[in-house]
């Protein structure tokens, strides 16, 4: 693990999450618009956050970068928990 690697692991993880959110938004619009939004902007606070823990930790090692590879794998699939909710809520309008 180096810090290539994990910029673009943060990189391609929220960027896959905030383009399922976009594709519910396009597929069904109108339909929990506001909470999917709401999803779209704790993402890229987390992609922000996790960009600046790792802008700190240069040169930190692996075991700094495997712990910042954890958060983001633990809060990402959160954030998916979260829109798998807002995805049944938003069909069953």
């Amino acid at each position: 693990m180096n810090l290539r690697d994990i910029k673009k692991d943060i990189e391609y993880v929220i960027g896959a999450f905030v383009d399922d959110c976009s594709l519910f938004l396009t597929v069904h619009p109108g339909k929990n618009a506001d909470a999917v939004t709401d999803l779209v902007d704790e993402a890229v606070d987390l992609y922000n956050d996790l960009r600046d823990k790792v802008g700190a930790a240069k040169g930190g090692g692996k075991n700094v970068y495997d712990s910042i590879r954890k958060e983001l794998l633990e809060k990402t699939d959160a954030l998916y928990d979260r829109l798998s909710a807002a995805v049944k809520e938003g069909i069953a309008e």
